[in-house]
């Protein structure tokens, strides 16, 4: 079996002032240096990317942002380009949350859009995938990840994806305290690497790291990280308090 470097992710969202994303950080790497053989990234709110770089210089932590425009520069009045998020001290960058495609009109060709941009820039994208409940409920899952996937990915080849992360989030367990089951998490993952290989090739679908997001804790952490295609957890409101991400980038503890 192919080995793939575990990534806990964390994502802010609207939470935080520039003050307080400094105090948690901090603290965060104080307890995280002592990590190993696993991947940690937050993604803060922008206003914090500068000055959370320059702290996350030589610590255990990358630095994420939450979104970016395809456009390099223009006139698009409150949007950061892929390249103002490297030179910011970015390396990774989410795409396509359910946020963004509930609330803000993302779609699978914007994703698309997207992905292109943070790929010129050096960024490693992190795309989100995911059912909604009703989705779910009418046995549309799978068509659902069929389409994210096929069409959030056109144009693209396995030569184009090597720094490519996938995060399955079921939209029904963002934000809500319900987590998919272990094994609802396993199915949801192989079924996306063995689209990524009918797609792609087998060589990346063995070495795309797949993320599982939605209602991860300390708690549910570890037995859904022992799920042989679960890669790692982009995880929200457990993200935010340094004390349980510490825990989380300690699961292997």
């Amino acid at each position: 079996m192919t080995e793939r470097t575990p990534l806990i992710a964390g994502n802010w969202k609207m939470h935080k002032t520039v003050a307080e994303a400094l105090d948690t950080t901090r603290t965060l790497i104080a307890l995280t240096e002592d990590v190993t053989g696993v991947d940690l990234m937050i993604a803060p709110p922008s206003v914090s990317l500068a000055p959370m770089a320059e702290l996350l210089t030589g610590s255990r932590i990358a630095l994420g942002a939450q979104n970016l425009h395809w456009e390099q520069q223009g006139a698009y009045t409150g949007e950061l380009s892929a390249q103002m998020l490297a030179s910011a001290g970015c390396s990774y960058v989410l795409i396509g949350h359910s946020e963004r495609r509930q609330y803000f009109g993302e779609t699978d060709e914007t994703v698309n859009k997207r992905l292109k941009a943070a790929l010129a820039a050096d960024l490693i994208p992190v795309v989100c995938i995911g059912e909604t409940d009703a989705q779910r409920e009418a046995g549309e899952t799978f068509s659902v990840l069929d389409n994210q996937v096929i069409n959030g990915l056109d144009g693209l080849f396995s030569d184009d994806l090597g720094s490519l992360v996938i995060a399955y989030e079921p939209v029904w367990a963002i934000g809500t305290g319900k987590t998919a089951s272990d094994e609802q998490a396993q199915e949801a993952h192989r079924y996306i690497r063995e689209l990524m290989d009918r797609q792609f090739g087998k060589a990346l679908a063995n070495t795309v790291r797949i993320l599982y997001g939605g209602s991860v804790k300390p708690s549910n952490v570890k037995a859904l990280m022992a799920m042989p295609d679960v890669d790692g957890a982009l995880v929200g409101g457990a993200s935010l308090a340094a004390e349980s991400f510490s825990q989380l980038a300690h699961y292997q503890a």
